[in-house]
């Protein structure tokens, strides 16, 4: 590893961790030629309006157990 290269792996590390998540994840959408920008600002778009749902009391949080068991019992049927 070149040190220009060493030294930002370095920095990138030193941040906090939701900001190395950031990184990891433009980094990693930069080598999918295939991207979807328009499918990402998508997604982002329903889970700001999940949230916003969540935040108003709107809609009630489903514990991931419960959720599950739901998902079984509709393929049961």
């Amino acid at each position: 590893m070149d040190s220009s290269l060493e030294r930002l792996a370095l920095d990138a590390l030193a941040l906090p961790a939701s900001s190395r998540a950031e990184l990891a994840h433009r980094l990693l959408l930069s080598l999918d030629e295939s991207h979807d920008d328009d499918a990402e600002s998508l997604a982002l778009r329903e889970a700001l309006r999940r949230s916003d749902e969540l935040d108003r009391g709107a809609v009630r949080p489903v514990p991931m157990a419960e959720a599950v068991e739901r998902l079984r019992a509709g393929l049961r049927r």
